[in-house]
């Protein structure tokens, strides 16, 4: 229940961004930055910045089981959304590098985000168990462990596909601009 709910939240912001980026002019919106290509070209990514980057979003995630999961679900929607609009940005300009840039990082990161949006609905839904009377205790043992072991996992996942995209994605896409810019 509670991956299926991340996966949704997630899913839902996929499906509004490439919605929104359907219906947005783009010329005339500047407001969301679609691109980490630009940061490439500026040289504004690190291991350090990525992971920082990623690591904030995990949290926010994972502690907002301590908010009513408000914090976990803009966030799972946010990024959601973002990786939706992106891809569709790119997608339409006949820009299939995307796919090169998302998906080895994305591999580990993705499942990252869905595993802390999973933790960050945890304590709730307990909560919610415990009201409807199908639970005795609020939070039992292996409530709190279930929560500890999501928590670390995804914080792992954030650090290697942090490592990847600053080292091989990162490579991959510079070289992808190299050879568009000859063109």
């Amino acid at each position: 229940m509670l991956y299926f709910s991340s996966i949704i939240v997630f899913i839902g912001g996929i499906i509004t961004g490439t919605i929104y980026h359907g219906t947005a002019d783009i010329s005339k919106s500047g407001t969301i930055t679609i691109s980490k290509f630009a940061d490439i070209e500026r040289g504004n990514l690190s291991f350090e910045n990525i992971l920082i980057n990623n690591a904030k979003i995990v949290l926010t995630c994972i502690s907002g089981s301590l908010f009513l999961s408000v914090p976990t679900i803009i966030t799972l929607f946010k990024n959601g959304f973002l990786l939706g609009f992106q891809t569709s940005h790119f997608l339409s300009i006949g820009g299939f590098r995307v796919f090169a840039y998302v998906l080895l990082q994305g591999i580990f990161e993705i499942p990252a985000i869905i595993i802390a949006g999973a933790a960050g609905f945890k304590i709730p839904y307990e909560i919610v168990r415990y009201l409807a009377g199908r639970k005795e205790q609020i939070l039992t043992k292996e409530d709190i462990k279930e929560y500890l072991t999501l928590a670390p996992i995804s914080i792992v996942l954030i650090v290697i596909a942090a490592w990847i995209e600053a080292n091989v994605t990162l490579k991959i896409a510079k070289a992808m601009l190299n050879s568009t810019k000859g063109v």
